[in-house]
């Protein structure tokens, strides 16, 4: 069982839907300036939780609660490698397989898509950064402060249906010996084609991401 949802989670989902649309700028911190992707979460998990994190994705992705997939939940961080770089890219997952996340140069802020492969396979690492309770004072955490990269062009693609695992046809006993031609049925590579959503996803504001696409 993975750990509880902190307070402050939900205002961190709410926050970032907020500001889908917004555009892109790299090294930017605020709506009016624009963002790039970690001033976006920045700005984003300071306003609705009172906590102040590092100014780079690589610092970003130290701070916090690691988590397994499993366990991921709307207002949690989840990290990409989008540059051959580990931690390269961040996003705030909303709920319902999508996460909010400031992209590229000419983009804007926007909601995507988990199930789109370019993402899937390039997810590596979850974070929950909310306090357990609400904080008396803001929580700082001190780094470098330059900006992040600006993180690799994600091809545009609509969500792939789910796929049926393949599972091997039952074969009536025999005592000849098989040939060794026979096809062996592999199971789907589960990292590149997320099927199901993570188990925390029946949350309202979760059902909001998803109605808002």
């Amino acid at each position: 069982m993975g750990p509880e949802r902190s307070a402050g989670q939900e205002e961190i989902t709410i926050e970032a839907m907020s500001l889908v649309g917004i555009p892109y700028r790299y090294g930017g911190n605020t709506p009016d300036s624009g963002f790039d992707c970690s001033g976006l979460v920045r700005y984003v998990v300071a306003r609705a939780a009172g906590v102040n994190l590092p100014r780079t994705t690589a610092d970003m992705s130290s701070i916090g609660t690691p988590l397994e997939r499993d366990d991921l939940a709307s207002g949690d961080l989840i990290f990409f490698n989008t540059t051959g770089r580990a931690h390269s890219h961040v996003g705030i997952y909303v709920g319902q397989g999508k996460f909010v996340h400031a992209p590229n140069t000419g983009g804007t802020v926007r909601l995507e898509s988990l199930y789109i492969p370019y993402w899937a396979r390039r997810i590596d690492g979850v974070r929950r950064v909310a306090a357990n309770k609400a904080p008396a004072g803001n929580t700082t955490y001190v780094n470098r402060t330059a900006p992040d990269t600006v993180a690799s062009q994600a091809p545009v693609a609509a969500p792939l249906p789910v796929v049926p695992m393949n599972t091997a046809p039952n074969r009536p006993l025999t005592t000849a010996t098989p040939s060794p031609l026979d096809p062996q049925t592999t199971p789907p590579d589960r990292t590149a084609n997320l099927t199901t959503p993570p188990a925390q996803d029946d949350d309202p504001i979760a059902r909001f991401a998803n109605s808002s696409m």
